[in-house]
């Protein structure tokens, strides 16, 4: 094992009241890549910036090897003195670093170097950071939040940048598939502490609840500990009493351990307030469209929304995704088509740029709308602090300006009050900015069991493959034209779908440059069907595929063992290994199946 680059060991910090870290450790190797994860108010920016060297810790050992060099994405970058994007990212390279590579990194973020730094958008200005930080491959990468202002194709490459590059990295991130694909360990803080897996993110929910299954149990076997002595003290033999003075310190020691064990932060509660149901048709839209000037953002484009659907809108920036929501919900007039909203309707919208919160308003007065203590959720009268708690806001926070919240808190806070209102048509747009893992995992559950309609704007792919049923997406992925296509399905989906349309037109392509005399003679033979290995696949990929979950399943049933990662961690982490596996091949065959099923159906008709 190479020896540490940079090590941060029981590190103790405080801002007054509970530390934020007491006992957080993380170690760098080269070519290490670490997600840093936990919820919000943890303490993950706050540990990357000491050990970029930004911030101070109170106690504890930080070691920085004397050669390596390091970069921290900034959350708001400094620009003073730089007349062009460009020169800004050119600053960040070392002696001997490739001038290029800040030429390459901005032009794939979207940006042209030419830009005055003054008026960039909040998200220019963090491609701007990310193009600085990446362009000197330093030895040590500290990314917090890198993919936040991204569109999809360009957090796709920024996945393949980092899976590639030889700079050691730690991440800090919302995006579950972009942790799955890039990193390699995880670390995780929680309650001012770190654990570190030697895994990818891909395996850190079951192994996350595996060790609080263990800290449970343990705090059960505590428990009755005191209980057995407390017995022996009350009715034991009295006469050794030096060894029951001995015996009553240790029951100290345990009940003090035990009234100081803190629990793992809460998970958010709620469920959307019941409000009419909404009519069958929801939206209905007939070719629809709009431009600005010359460029169409919309060209004719057609859709009807059902009660239920849960529909998913992907693309990249410029594309046109919030114009076309607009529309959609009556918000923004088309140049021409018709756009008919149904009966019944109660609209909720959770807006990307937080437009809504005033940061002057107190967390109280917004949730209530000003009007005293209370505020009705689902026809009952509730106290404002006790619907706070359901959102992990503790009591004293209720009066709070919102101007102190963090960028995940205020996304929780708009949640909170979107919930307690009845609604039967979400409108969503960039739900996902800035929440933690476990909140993520609420919102996916709400938006999955909602009664009503959900349209929502998202670059989580793996949020959108939980929840959606189809995908709005440009025709033209690369260079969108205005052409808008729904597809069935999640992302995932949306890309086999847009892979067989693809294929399917390359081969009408290549038919099409065949001789006349040769399609004619093609044309007279008999009937295009499947292959015989074609038909093999489609009728056996089925039983494959149940037996690749029935294996999935014998294996997660092994794992719910809560003793097994302590009593046998190579079990664990082998069970986890081939469960990995089975879920990629099955991923694979239901991919394979997928395309042979959309071909059947095309070729009968």
């Amino acid at each position: 094992m190479a020896p540490p680059i940079l090590k941060l060991d029981d590190i103790f910090l405080s801002f007054g009241g509970a530390p934020l870290l007491a006992g957080a450790g993380l170690q760098i190797e080269p070519g290490d890549k670490i997600c840093l994860v936990g919820r919000n108010g943890s303490g993950k920016s706050t540990l990357l910036k000491i050990a970029a060297g930004l911030v101070e810790a109170q106690s504890g050992e930080v070691f920085r090897h004397p050669s390596s060099t390091v970069r921290y994405l900034e959350q708001a970058p400094d620009f003073a003195g730089f007349n062009t994007v460009q020169a800004y990212a050119e600053a960040g390279l070392g002696p001997g670093d490739d001038p290029y590579r800040v030429t390459y990194l901005l032009s794939h973020l979207g940006l042209s170097g030419d830009e005055d730094p003054k008026m960039l958008s909040g998200g220019e200005s963090r491609r701007a950071a990310l193009a600085r930080v990446m362009a000197p491959e330093p030895d040590i990468l500290l990314l917090d939040e890198p993919t936040n202002h991204l569109d999809l194709p360009t957090i796709e490459w920024l996945e393949g940048e980092l899976q590639k590059t030889r700079s050691a990295l730690v991440l800090i991130s919302h995006d579950r598939r972009f942790l799955e694909k890039v990193s390699t360990a995880t670390v995780r803080l929680d309650r001012g502490t770190s654990r570190r897996l030697d895994r990818g993110f891909a395996h850190f929910e079951a192994w996350r609840d595996q060790v609080l299954e263990a800290e449970e149990l343990e705090q059960h076997k505590l428990g009755k500990s005191i209980e057995r002595e407390e017995h022996w003290l009350r009715y034991g033999v009295t006469a050794r009493r030096k060894r029951n003075m001995r015996r009553l310190g240790e029951l100290q020691t345990m009940r003090s351990n035990y009234r100081g064990h803190k629990g793992p932060q809460g998970t958010v509660q709620a469920t959307v307030s019941d409000a009419q149901e909404s009519g069958k048709l929801v939206i209905e839209a007939d070719k629809i469209t709009k431009s600005f000037g010359e460029r169409a953002i919309v060209t004719p484009f057609s859709i009807r929304v059902h009660r239920g659907d849960c529909i998913g809108l992907v693309g990249p920036n410029g594309a046109g995704k919030t114009t076309l929501l607009k529309m959609l919900t009556g918000q923004l007039s088309p140049d021409s088509g018709i756009v008919k909203l149904g009966t019944n309707l109660e609209i909720a919208t959770l807006d990307q740029k937080r437009e809504d919160l005033d940061p002057e308003d107190t967390l109280a007065n917004y949730l209530t709308d000003g009007r005293g203590e209370n505020l009705l959720v689902n026809g009952e009268q509730r106290h404002v602090t006790g619907y706070m708690k359901e959102f992990l806001f503790q009591p004293e926070q209720a009066r709070t300006p919102i101007r102190n919240l963090s960028g995940g808190e205020r996304a929780r806070l708009m949640l909170a009050r979107i919930l307690s209102r009845p609604t039967n048509l979400l409108i969503l747009d960039e739900p996902t900015n800035d929440l933690d893992i476990e909140t993520l995992d609420l919102l996916q559950e709400i938006v999955a069991g909602f009664p009503g309609t959900v349209i929502l704007v998202s670059h989580d792919r793996d949020f959108l493959d939980r929840t959606v049923t189809s995908t709005i997406a440009p025709a033209v992925p690369d260079a969108p034209d205005g052409r808008w296509i729904e597809y069935a399905g999640g992302y995932s989906d949306m890309l086999v779908q847009r892979k067989g349309a693809l294929e399917e037109r390359k081969r009408a392509e290549k038919a099409a440059e065949k001789p006349k005399t040769q399609q004619a003679t093609a044309s007279g033979s008999s009937k295009v069907k499947l292959s015989f290995k074609q038909k093999f696949a489609l009728e056996n990929l089925p039983k494959e595929m149940a037996k690749a979950e029935a294996e999935i399943a014998k294996r997660e049933q092994v794992m719910a063992d809560p003793n097994l990662f302590t009593r046998d961690p190579a079990a664990f982490n082998r069970l986890a290994g081939e469960m990995e596996k089975l879920r990629a091949s099955l991923t694979d065959m239901e991919e394979e199946w997928l395309e042979l099923e959309m071909l059947r159906e095309k070729l009968e008709g």
